[in-house]
């Protein structure tokens, strides 16, 4: 498609701000206010530039909104989640659902995750809309609920029951990745282009009840507590995946050296605070998240439960569930809260070549350069139609921002001129894709 005289990043700041205004809190059951009002706002914002929204709900007021841009061939999937993570607004500077610009940034619940996103890519179709710049390829715009719990309320709802607004998409494009992180002043852009598996599991310790005064040699909470132990301190060993040889090969010729298992970590470090994300890539990983047992402290209980987040490498999955069960042992049980597979996609092809052009396009000087994702996205239940997938939200950062910390953190912001390098990044990208 040509590209029309417009400005791709005119709306994205206000429409960022705008969407974190509209509270989304996810809390992971049925508390929250849901993604509602905001499925309705963003429906409103393509209607009105002439592209034919529906909203999709898996329950009152969990709502997707699904669109179509165009009748070319081979639909392309872009896709971002309405809902966040809650916020405690007494831990931040300011109110999280205000979206309010202070120190050159736009500070709020969902800045980063994701609703930077959702605005670049509105702000891009309805600039181009506008223009009249219809896209020679089809477009499926689809702003999804419940990603921030796993996704069974919004994209695998729409996958199992409205398949047929997906089917036909070749290709995706989401969340996480174009950001950029600075090595050794250089500066590199990720692309994701792979992901862990989930493995949220309740893990169950049953034993005798008694009195806390007496013998009990068949304690479910010192049964449980020795499991959680040796899962929480268990060391993964390294692996890498393709992905992220390619990455580390990268960073290994910035720093004068060849990239292997055996110094993996010590490149990882070289990515700053990236590295906390980056280091849980590069092995499997189990972190015990919750514990809960007993109701008097003389009594001894029947039962003792503890969640775990686990996540799992692609090519990984045998050796991850099999340690696991060795490290429960026979007393423990474990049952999955959200069990989905983790997915790689080759980094290579024509959507590879365009992410690559349109960000040097705007930043000559950076490197590309694909990663895994250490948590979940969308993706996951997109994968599942067959599509090559890639996470695409260019951010030029600065190098001092510790913007990993930013997800579900504290504080969470985004910098306004790193939102407009993105919608003019974005727009590159949609103008050839």
């Amino acid at each position: 498609m040509e590209t029309p005289d417009y400005d791709p990043a005119a709306e994205v700041v206000d429409l960022c701000r705008e969407l974190i205004r509209i509270d989304t809190s996810n809390y992971g059951g049925e508390d929250g206010p849901g993604e509602r009002k905001a499925a309705e706002y963003v429906a409103g914002l393509l209607d009105e530039v002439g592209i034919t929204p529906t909203i999709y709900e898996s329950e009152s007021g969990r709502a997707s909104v699904v669109a179509r841009w165009g009748d070319g061939p081979d639909p392309l999937l872009l896709h971002g989640h309405l809902d966040v993570v809650p916020a405690a607004a007494e831990d931040w500077q300011v109110d999280p659902f205000s979206g309010e610009i202070q120190d050159g940034y736009v500070w709020g619940r969902g800045a980063v995750d994701m609703k930077d996103f959702d605005a670049m890519l509105l702000s891009c179709v309805r600039a181009r809309a506008r223009a009249g710049a219809t896209p020679d390829r089809a477009m499926v715009l689809c702003f999804t609920a419940d990603e921030e719990a796993g996704g069974h309320k919004g994209a695998e709802h729409l996958i199992t029951e409205h398949r047929d607004e997906l089917a036909d998409c070749t290709e995706a494009v989401g969340e996480v990745g174009g950001f950029s992180v600075d090595i050794r002043g250089q500066r590199v852009y990720l692309i994701q282009a792979a992901e862990k598996g989930m493995a949220w599991m309740k893990l169950t310790a049953r034993g005798r009840a008694g009195h806390g005064s007496m013998l009990n040699t068949d304690n479910a909470i010192t049964d449980l507590a020795a499991a959680v132990a040796r899962i929480g301190a268990y060391e993964w060993p390294v692996r890498l995946t393709p992905t992220m040889r390619t990455l580390l090969a990268a960073v290994g010729e910035l720093a004068g050296t060849q990239a292997t298992p055996e110094n993996a970590e010590a490149l990882i470090e070289e990515f700053g605070g990236a590295a906390r994300m980056l280091g849980a890539v590069i092995r499997n990983t189990t972190n015990p998240t919750m514990l809960k047992a007993g109701y008097k402290v003389n009594v001894i209980p029947t039962e003792a439960t503890a969640h775990v987040d686990g996540r799992f490498l692609p090519g990984f999955e045998d050796e991850f569930f099999t340690t696991l069960a060795e490290l429960c042992g026979e007393r423990v049980s474990i049952d999955y809260v959200s069990k989905q597979d983790p997915w790689e996609t080759p980094y290579d092809g024509r959507l590879v070549d365009l992410m690559t052009r349109s960000i040097l396009a705007e930043d000559p000087d950076a490197i590309v350069a694909p990663y895994l994702m250490s948590g979940g996205t969308d993706a996951k239940h997109f994968r599942k139609l067959g599509l090559r997938s890639y996470g695409f939200a260019p951010l030029r950062l600065p190098a001092d921002l510790d913007f990993t910390a930013l997800f579900h953190g504290v504080d969470e912001r985004v910098p306004v001129d790193a939102l407009e390098f993105g919608a003019r990044v974005f727009d590159r990208f949609l103008g050839e894709a």
